[in-house]
């Protein structure tokens, strides 16, 4: 051993570069396993009844640590810390994970550290115990030191973040030196003592007190050193000095290359566990459900680890090995104080047999038969008793694996939370429990904006809570193995997992000259030991349903060896890889990303494809996007085959920017000259506001970096939901409704729970005023079913009969009766609005006020009023408004324009020299200047006033060679008649006609500008969140009140925002009640409107929301069209041809009016209904 020792590449030896070296991924290593608790256990000689009651004591707190461990509820994500706070946080959980376990501690707290440039400037033997580190800085373990001043992080998608020329590393590759002391408890002596490091990016080594204990790759998953023999002795008044030095990059680095923030560090907590001599090493928990799953055969293989290597057959002769499971539920029966250990369910024993396999190790059978199981599924039945005031489900049993030796006494003892469900395949269908589940699931990467990859329990649990009040039920870790600790909360709560191998190598598919790891017989042991490792760690969580390859990997031999190897392994999961087209022998189920609608539809209806389809990655979320995602659902809910998909992605991935006064100083003189240059105004970026800003790619002066290509979620950083997540809950949500000529029809779309839960509610309304509404009494509907209720029949019909009202929208709603783990009672999980059949013919809305108009003509300008109600002056030569005043109070200031352009989206953006914003701004959509080709004044001497405007609209710059309205320079030519009638009501019909051979245009619509003041937002229309047309399904139209500001949607990457849908009328007011009207007329559908104190140039120039510069005034946008947002992807034009708008003639109309505290937008609207 010391002579392999003296070969290692250590910081005073570095001939010998392992960590460039993929045949060297480990040393001193123990075998990957299942998280250990490391129970108290029972010493002592032969005495029946002390061991007795020992045996039962040490069970039942083996019972109560879940107990306890398990009251998660919503209350802990409330408690979730986004700033500064996180950093205490994050080691008070490390604390926390521990507690209640007499033989683990956490070595979690603030460790010295030193970075050097590169391993070969590390400081000489720093890992002697005698070496003075009383002048280095400290940093907190777990962590990633660039989220605390040293060296710079890094966001790069595709390209590696150092030169592609595997498997070396670059000589500048930063080297985190890490120090300090820990002593062996008392009562830990005559145990084995192991180092246990659940997670460091990327390799490292470790000494305990100057000797080299162990090597480890995989950025991702824990590595584990025996140090027994390196210790102190228990009791010694000698610190035990640990050592680490941290590689940024290694060889390990080139298989690494996934789509996040690259940071560096232990950013995973590292324990002691002390075990016995002999002890539980590992163990796999499987279930086989009988007929009509009205039993489970039950196993458990168990590894023990003996410190004397005795064969297997010497072990049972001084040992034996027991297995018990017990019922989560019975602890709930009664009681805090109750009997946990009475909820014992079945008993395992040693299987003699020789029958069962042992692949992976040689381990020993336990078997057992479970009566009546209680399945797991991530559906939670609502309607079961009650944990702590909670719904306690899904079904969760406590496995408990006792040691004993031959005179009886419990000698190691190792426990885990286990489900009975079964995972299974059937033609073009993944099964859990024999149901085809669908899958409406997110990626989601381990992102905090202050910790970077670091974990907090309340964090992790606000995720959860968020996505099940959101109808979410599935998440795949993206991309690679996350916390452990994140596996038994998805298994508390109830959601369906793909977990991932930490492999990715999408950086080599633009190489020319290199080829793919995935296809090089030397980076085969470095893969299957990343499998591996995953598969054995996380091999008794009931929420895994698939085991990942990996991802953007390609394919080649190396993958067949791991689904070969996970296969033998464990035939209780489905396999899956997208790489080499998602569709290769490598993967149970087809999981295509990003591809279309249409196509996907055509896979699952092709007869030769028998494997189900779910997209692994698809609406790309990034900014205001997530539209056509309601096109993706229509079809998986109506097409066999597809089950489902995993939205890209789940959170923004954002790390703070700006004061910070817990970072070091970066320009310290530990590290280089290019960093004391550099990193001080990369890390210590300071907004104007002097306050900390969330950054992106390339804020730090990262290079490569991909920009804002990380900011994909459906929620900011802090977990704020994006208004796209509203859009996600409508078209996962369980419970359908529709209505088919004069039938409604209800459907519980869930698998496994009936509707005795649920609380049905009705409300009718009719042009935006409530009609109706009250509990709908529905008998209980079962999975999988419907019940119909006839229109006549149901208790809306009256007040539908006897109104008047134009549209009528009928709105079911289900709520939860009782609280969950996840939500208080009354939570909506289902609601839809269904527009009823008019009830006679509507026509065109018309103008009844034929009040005579006082107007003069001065010079250049038409002033129009009604004494001491409204004035309004119109520049006939520009062909605006100059000045609208209502009860006295100036409303509008500048003129209407027409309006063809939008600040670009991301999805806008994508496609290069093909994208919609490319396209917009080589054709001057983005620069277009309107001139007044004419006005005509048509009547000022009886009502109404009239107004004829032609504009045309041209590039910025070209308007003085401008020579007729034919010359190819004119893009647009407008023609605008303003009606004005004595009431003050201004009639706008527009005719569009764009040049034919323009791109797909952003809007249709008018702008114009409103004073500061008339702040205060009414409209009739879809809401009250953001909308666009294809991002519309979920708004319900309604009357909803907004300021302008809270209109605003804070996008990260300023973009178009704040748009409502189909709004048929809309009032801008000040706090006194004046202001203006706005709404379709005539046939006009209605509009698409926002209203902002960004403008559209505002929002297109600033690249980050911190610097936007609110107007003197507020823009306001009234569009006939408006684009879709697209989502299918954010690097192709992508937006649905049906929602997009084609460059040809538009004809819309729109009613302007003044408003006061006398008037209602309601009134005005009522009044030029015809009846």
């Amino acid at each position: 051993m010391a002579a392999l020792v003296a070969q290692l590449a250590f910081p005073s030896d570095c001939n010998r570069r392992v960590w460039e070296d993929p045949s060297f991924i480990k040393w001193r290593k123990n075998e990957a396993h299942v998280t250990l608790r490391c129970h108290e256990t029972v010493e002592g000689g032969p005495d029946a009844k002390t061991i007795s009651e020992r045996f039962s004591t040490r069970v039942t707190r083996s019972i109560r640590y879940w107990y306890e461990r398990n009251k998660v509820d919503l209350t802990v994500a409330n408690s979730a810390f986004w700033n500064d706070d996180a950093v205490v946080g994050a080691l008070d959980c490390a604390a926390f994970w521990v507690k209640g376990l007499p033989f683990v501690e956490s070595l979690s707290g603030y460790w010295k550290f030193y970075l050097a440039p590169g391993p070969t400037s590390v400081p000489m033997n720093f890992y002697d115990s005698s070496f003075e580190d009383s002048t280095w800085q400290t940093l907190p373990v777990p962590s990633n030191w660039q989220m605390h001043g040293f060296d710079l992080p890094v966001y790069t998608n595709i390209t590696y973040p150092f030169p592609l020329d595997p498997p070396h590393i670059p000589p500048d590759n930063p080297t985190g030196c890490y120090r300090t002391v820990f002593h062996i408890p008392d009562k830990w002596k005559g145990r084995r003592i192991l180092l246990h490091f659940e997670a460091v990016d990327s390799a490292f080594f470790a000494w305990v007190n100057g000797v080299p204990v162990g090597y480890s790759q995989d950025s991702r998953l824990p590595a584990e050193f025996e140090i027994t023999d390196y210790c102190h002795p228990c009791g010694s008044d000698k610190k035990n000095v640990l050592a680490v030095q941290v590689f940024k990059w290694s060889d390990g680095s080139y298989l690494e290359d996934q789509d996040h923030w690259r940071l560096s560090g232990i950013h995973r907590d590292v324990l002691l566990l002390a075990k016995p001599q002999v002890y539980i090493a590992d163990y796999f928990f499987k279930s086989n459900l009988g007929k009509n799953f009205s039993y489970a055969d039950i196993q458990v293989e168990v590894k023990i680890d003996d410190s004397l290597e005795t064969s297997k057959d010497s072990i049972l002769n001084k040992f034996s090995i027991e297995a018990e499971l017990f019922d989560n539920e019975k602890w709930y029966d009664s009681n805090e104080y109750c009997d946990l250990h009475s909820s014992s369910v079945a008993h395992m024993e040693l299987d003699s047999s020789s029958s069962h396999a042992t692949f992976g190790f040689l381990g020993y059978f336990l078997v057992g038969k479970l009566e009546s199981p209680k399945l797991w599924s991530a559906e939670q039945d609502l309607m079961m008793k009650q944990i702590i005031g909670r719904g306690r489900y899904p079904h969760l049993y406590t496995l408990i694996i006792i040691l004993k030796d031959e005179f009886g006494n419990v000698v190691d003892c190792e426990s885990c939370q286990v489900g009975i469900r079964q995972v299974s395949k059937a033609p073009k269908q993944l099964l859990v429990n024999g149901h085809p589940v669908l899958i409406k699931g997110v990626n989601r990467h381990e992102s905090h904006p202050r910790l970077g990859k670091t974990n907090m329990e309340s964090c992790m649990v606000k995720d959860l809570v968020l996505m099940k009040q959101n109808n979410i039920n599935a998440v795949r870790n993206s991309h690679y193995p996350q916390h452990p600790r994140w596996y038994e909360l998805c298994d508390l709560f109830g959601m369906y997992m793909i977990d991932e191998a930490n492999i990715e190598t999408h950086g080599f598919y633009h190489s020319q000259h290199l080829k793919n790891p995935t296809l090089e017989s030397i980076w085969a042991s470095s893969m299957l030991d990343r499998v591996i490792s995953m598969v054995e760690r996380d091999k008794n969580h009931a929420c895994i349903i698939s085991w990942s390859l990996g991802n953007e990997s390609g394919y080649g031999p190396n993958h067949s060896a791991l689904a070969g190897w996970i296969r033998g392994r464990d035939t209780s999961r489905l396999l899956h890889y997208e790489g080499g087209g998602a569709r290769t022998p490598s993967t149970d189920i087809v999981c295509p990303m990003y591809m279309r609608v249409w196509d996907i539809v055509k896979i699952a209806n092709d007869p030769t494809e028998t494997r189900p389809l779910i997209l692994c990655e698809y609406s790309h979320s990034m900014g205001n996007s997530t539209g056509n995602i309601q096109e993706y659902w229509e079809a998986i809910d109506n097409t066999f085959g597809l089950q489902g998909g995993f939205i890209w992605d789940w959170v923004d991935q954002h790390l703070s920017s700006g004061k910070e006064s817990s970072w070091n100083e970066v320009g310290q003189s530990l590290l280089n000259k290019f960093w004391e240059a550099n990193c001080e105004d990369a890390l210590l970026k300071v907004g104007a506001d002097g306050a900390k800003h969330w950054a992106y790619g390339g804020d730090f002066g990262d290079i490569p970096n991909d920009s804002n290509f990380c900011l994909n979620g459906i929620t900011w950083p802090d977990r704020t939901p994006h208004p796209a997540i509203h859009e996600v809950k409508y078209v996962h949500q369980p419970i359908k409704t529709s209505l088919s000529e004069s039938t409604l029809k209800i459907t519980n779309t869930h698998f496994y729970g009936t509707t005795k839960a649920l609380e049905f509610s009705w409300t009718l309304c009719g042009d935006g005023c409530k009609l109706g509404s009250g509990i709908l009494s529905l008998p209980i509907i079962e999975p999988q079913s419907s019940y119909t209720i006839e229109f006549e029949s149901g208790p809306w019909y009256s007040p539908w009969a006897s109104s008047s009202a134009e549209e009528i929208f009928l709105t079911i709603t289900a709520k939860l009766l009782q609280s969950t783990r996840w939500v208080e009672a009354g939570h909506v999980i289902s609601s839809t609005q269904i527009l009823l059949p008019a009830k006679r013919e509507l026509v065109p809305h018309v103008i009844k006020n034929k009040d005579a108009v006082l107007g003069e003509m001065l010079g250049n300008v038409i002033r129009v009023c009604r004494q001491n109600f409204w004035e309004m002056q119109f520049n006939t030569q520009s062909g605006t408004i100059e000045n609208w005043k209502v009860g006295g109070v100036t409303v509008m200031n500048k003129g209407i324009f027409p309006c063809f352009w939008r600040a670009p989206t991301d999805n806008d953006k994508g496609g290069g020299a093909h994208s919609y914003a490319s396209r917009w701004k080589a054709a001057h959509l983005d620069s277009l200047s309107f001139i007044t080709e004419s006005c005509s004044v048509q009547n000022m001497t009886g009502h109404p006033v009239k107004v004829v405007v032609v504009y045309l609209g041209i590039p910025r710059g070209d308007e003085n060679s401008l020579s007729k309205s034919e010359d190819p320079k004119v893009l647009f030519k407008v023609d605008i008649t303003y009606t004005i009638y004595g009431s003050g009501d201004i009639i706008m019909e527009c005719n569009v006609h764009p040049r034919s051979d323009l791109p797909p245009l952003p809007r249709v619509g008018v702008e114009f500008r409103l004073e500061k003041t008339i702040d205060e937002i009414k409209w009739y229309g879809k809401g009250p969140f953001e909308c666009y047309p294809d991002r519309k399904a979920a708004a319900h139209v309604g009357v909803y009140e907004q300021n302008v500001g809270d209109m605003h949607v804070p996008y990260i990457v300023p973009v178009e925002c704040s748009g409502r849908a189909d709004v048929r009328w809309v009032t801008f007011q000040n706090k006194d009640g004046f202001g203006i009207y706005a709404s379709m007329y005539g046939s006009s559908p209605p509009m698409q409107m926002s209203a902002s104190y960004y403008g559209t140039v505002e929002l297109d120039r600033a690249t980050h929301h911190e610097e936007l510069i609110e107007g003197d005034d507020i823009e306001v946008h009234l569009d006939h069209k408006h684009m879709g947002l697209g989502g299918d992807d954010s690097w192709s034009p992508c937006v649905h041809d049906k929602y997009l708008i084609p460059a040809v003639p538009y004809k819309f109309s729109i009613r302007l009016s003044p408003i006061t505290p006398a008037l209602s937008g309601y009134d005005i609207y009522k009044s030029q209904l015809q009846n």
